[in-house]
């Protein structure tokens, strides 16, 4: 099942949760109800960890669902999956998203009542996708006809253009939802799906004027950028390069590999078609989008007076004018405010125009399914107004949840005859009641600070809160704060203390009240419906935009109170999306924030295991004589004689109307493991059905790793010139580690070796780093190994080389040949030495000097100091030369030996003497380097 173990699929009797029991210590259990360790945070992070790298993505805490984000695609969203869950009960299969769409569908068809399925998490844990296999799974699964096909489509499409206007890439996500969705899905009595309605929360505004570094606007300005055609785009005045505009550049990453906005405009498009947009309305809902690119790139400029001008009009033609004397600074928050309260309406307004094609007209009673997809708790750097009714709407939904799980524990157990046992928990209704209560709330205070006579500040709103909450348990600001605590908070900052833990808002730009008075006129069709007139004659002020959030979350709760509730937390495994990687402190904290353990708790307070007796019967009749083959009176008494049979302590278990309920996980452990011992004993498994089923696994398990690798390494091959990615990452590997095998035997093996394995193109700058790395580490080997002596000779090589390269047609033979102190067969005359005088004589070497008349040879030895160069004849010196009268030494381009020094002038009566050729001194060097 393809991401399901062996173990849990083995056969159709053991697709259930006592069947995987027995690779628990391998795989996890498939239900957290079942850790022994149950207020262990270790324990429940270990279970996690082992599904997760088996691939098994999904596990329960008793009916929520707990979905850890697999990062690649699994093979476990096909139609055959689809087909396989529905109409099973509810732990007859292992845990799976579709199981609990299955699990609501039925209850709803059977009892005909209403449900939800609330989804949650931080943003990149698969809420928005966890949605969506929901809806497919309603799609394939419920009956339907033509007409219904019609209504299916429309809740399908409306995915996109929601994710267009209301997603965008963030730093956790490239397509996280940056609003609240609660979708109701309507039923005929037959069970076809007839209709539809949408809610939407707190669409994130801000994003409209300003993104974080990584981060993008909304999908569809780029969408529209890259894929609407050029009329439309020069219609509507728009360029279509991103960069062109203020409101999209500011997080420096206009293009995303992973998102192709052009297709999806595509889609769009295509949707708007299907879910009945008039052309009329398409064209003023894309206008509006403009204008907010144009608004976003107008500047202002400050005037004599002070007041705020525009000088340059090439965005104000493309929307309208508006005098009003501001300041520059008021000028860009006023400008940067009606952006975001044009997008905001205009996004309530198409999630009504989306209602309104799937409202059904029919007036005959439906149920209904609702798909809660939420944001999660946020604990960010900086926590704004947004975080602050974020984190207040999860303090609600955990209310909820622990309210309706304690509820349906006790109605259970009621039914079942059992005594209800008062369980302990954390009730969060003392932060709910800080925040929400009515004249002492933290939203009252706001509201209060906001209608008030004269200039509402941040600060006088924290003034106000430390005056009227500031004794609350759960509330403390710098002021209030001890000195340990003081060092953490603002002064501009307070710290509320949630259920999931403590989170400082930053008060600064809370007050917000919607700017409209200039739009109630426009020519748009949708902002006029958006901003009314009716609204200015209203006298009343209207609502600040917590206590619409706070109204808006109460009808939502009260929504969801009247319904049967389903689970799913979402989980991300870690920030870089990566498959595979379990990143522990990551997950610990979402499981804090999430309310797990808190969850967990309150579920196995009573029982951790409760089974319907037929079905608890069926399993484990083998264990008892008196009930094994068949047993032929009530199952209620077949399980009373078997568990007295196994040994049950009382304290162990309790017997119920209909079903048993077991304490203990370990009882059910010992159960469990007895049975599949027993079931060998009996050979209810023949030996060697075992082992051809397991050699036919092995070898299945072979063929499709081999197909698996294949695809992917061919896809790698494809995607190999594109940035690393989920694609191509182990093609790359591959290659990497191709190349630097082969690179081994092929390194340089001394300086003058200039060869280097050519390498692919996606490793050229790495394999360039290297080339430079061996090159400079074979020239430190070099260098390293040599002597002070030898350094000395190749820095004379060097001097060498400048006065001979090029100059002499043996020079090239002599390089390899090391410098000699002296080229004499027998030492320097004793008489010479000591007119010398003791300097340290560098070089000897015997020469012939050429007379000038007649050019008769004479022997000679050249002696060179360390300041002067010595003709010597036997036991006299002929002449001395001091280098600093030198004016030059010059050679024969020929393999002859000779050197010509040159002096001055004013030494020419000295060297006529010697018989030397006025002017130079002429000898013969023979291998003189």
């Amino acid at each position: 099942l393809g991401s399901q173990s062996k173990e849990e699929v083995e056969d159709n009797t053991d697709e259930n949760m006592e069947g995987a029991l027995i690779a628990r210590d391998r795989v996890g259990v498939q239900d957290f109800v079942l850790l022994d360790s149950h207020t262990s945070e270790t324990a429940f992070l270990n279970n996690l960890r082992k599904r997760y790298q088996e691939n098994l993505i999904y596990t329960y805490i008793g009916t929520l669902l707990v979905s850890v984000n697999p990062y690649k695609e699994l093979d476990i969203y096909t139609v055959t999956q689809m087909q396989l869950y529905r109409g099973v009960n509810f732990f007859e299969l292992p845990p799976h998203l579709y199981a609990i769409a299955d699990n609501a569908y039925r209850v709803m068809c059977s009892e005909y009542n209403n449900h939800f399925i609330l989804i949650s998490g931080e943003s990149g844990a698969g809420k928005t996708e966890a949605s969506k296999k929901i809806l497919q799974y309603y799609a394939v699964t419920c009956p339907t006809t033509e007409q219904l096909q019609i209504v299916r489509d429309r809740l399908l499409l409306s995915n996109p253009v929601l994710e267009a206007f209301g997603n965008a890439k963030t730093l956790r996500n490239d397509n996280s939802s940056r609003f609240g969705k609660y979708m109701d899905i309507q039923f005929d009595f037959k069970g076809a799906p007839v209709g539809g309605h949408i809610l939407s929360y707190l669409i994130e505004k801000s994003r409209v004027v300003h993104q974080n570094h990584g981060e993008r606007n909304f999908h569809i300005f780029y969408q529209l950028l890259e894929g609407g055609d050029k009329d439309l785009l020069c219609w509507l005045g728009l360029e279509r390069n991103p960069q062109k505009y203020a409101y999209l550049v500011q997080g420096r990453c206009a293009k995303v590999f992973s998102i192709n906005d052009k297709n999806d405009w595509k889609i769009v498009r295509k949707a708007f078609s299907i879910i009945d947009f008039t052309e009329k309305d398409i064209e003023h809902l894309f206008g509006i989008v403009a204008s907010v690119l144009h608004l976003g790139n107008i500047q202002f400029e400050e005037d004599s007076n002070g007041h705020a001008i525009i000088r340059d009009g090439t965005q104000i033609k493309w929307i309208s004018k508006v005098l009003s004397p501001l300041n520059v600074d008021l000028a860009f928050y006023a400008r940067d405010a009606v952006a975001k309260a044009i997008y905001g309406r205009t996004f309530t307004w198409l999630v009504n125009k989306i209602n309104g094609s799937l409202a059904n007209k029919d007036s005959t009673r439906k149920t209904v399914i609702g798909l809660l997809d939420i944001y999660g708790f946020e604990v960010l750097d900086t926590n704004s107004f947004e975080q602050f009714c974020i984190n207040y709407c999860n303090e609600k939904l955990q209310q909820l949840l622990i309210e309706m799980t304690l509820k349906a524990e006790q109605e259970e157990y009621e039914l079942e005859g059992i005594e209800w046992e008062p369980i302990p928990y954390f009730n969060n209704k003392i932060i709910c009641d800080l925040v929400e209560q009515k004249h002492k709330g933290i939203i009252s205070i706001l509201d209060e600070e906001c209608l008030r006579p004269g200039e509402a500040t941040d600060l006088s709103f924290l003034e106000k809160l430390e005056e009227k909450v500031g004794d609350h348990a759960h509330f403390v600001t710098r002021k209030l704060a001890d000195q340990k605590t003081r060092k953490s908070i603002d002064w501009v900052d307070f710290r509320l203390l949630h259920y999931a833990g403590e989170v400082t808002y930053c008060a600064v730009g809370s007050f917000s009240l919607p700017p409209f008075q200039v739009l109630c006129n426009s020519k748009n069709g949708i902002i006029r419906e958006c901003f009314l007139l009716s609204e200015l004659d209203n006298r009343r002020r209207p609502e600040t935009v917590a206590t619409q959030f706070k109204n808006s979350l109460m009808s939502l709760i009260e929504i969801l109170m009247s319904k049967e509730p389903s689970y799913v937390r979402c989980i991300k495994p870690n920030e870089n999306k990566e498959p595979g990687k379990f990143d522990d402190y990551l997950i610990r904290h979402q499981v804090k924030y999430l309310g797990l353990m808190e969850h967990l708790r309150v579920r196995r307070a009573g029982f951790a295991y409760r089974r319907k007796y037929e079905l608890f019967l069926q399993r484990y009749k083998s264990l008892c004589p008196a009930t094994w083959p068949h047993w032929h009176g009530p199952a209620a008494e077949g399980v009373e004689r078997l568990i007295k049979h196994i040994g049950y302590k009382p304290e162990e278990y309790k017997l119920g109307r209909t079903k048993i309920f077991i304490r203990f996980p370990k009882t059910l452990f010992a159960t469990e493991d007895a049975f599949e011992f027993r079931k060998h004993l009996l050979g209810m498994v023949p030996l060697e059905a075992c082992w051809r089923g397991a050699l036919a696994r092995k070898e299945a398990k072979k063929r499709t790793w081999a197909v698996q690798i294949i695809r992917k390494f061919i896809n790698g091959f494809i995607n190999r010139k594109k940035p690393l990615c989920p694609e191509n990452i182990e093609f790359v590997k591959l290659v990497q580690y191709k190349y630097f095998m082969k690179l081994r035997d092929h390194v340089p093996k001394n300086v003058l070796d200039k060869s280097w394995l050519q390498p692919p193109s996606i490793l050229e700058e790495t394999s360039e780093m290297l080339q430079k790395i061996c090159i400079r580490n074979l020239v430190r080997k070099y260098c390293r190994g040599v002597t002070a002596e030898r350094k000395v000779q190749l820095q004379q090589k060097v001097v060498a080389s400048a006065v001979f390269r090029g100059k002499k047609e043996g020079y090239l033979q002599s390089i390899n040949q090391p410098f000699m102190d002296t080229r004499l067969k027998n030492d320097i005359n004793p008489k010479v030495l000591q007119l010398i005088q003791g300097e340290k004589i560098k070089y000897v070497t015997p020469v012939i000097k050429y007379d000038r008349n007649g050019f008769k040879a004479r022997d000679r030895l050249l002696v060179l100091t360390q300041s002067s160069a010595y003709v010597v004849e036997m036991a006299k010196i002929k002449q001395k030369i001091d280098y600093a009268t030198l004016k030059g030494i010059s050679t024969s381009n020929l393999s002859d030996g000779i050197v010509v020094i040159h002096v001055p002038e004013d030494n020419k009566q000295k060297v006529e003497k010697c018989n030397v050729a006025t002017g130079s001194l002429w000898l013969e060097a023979r291998s003189w380097g």
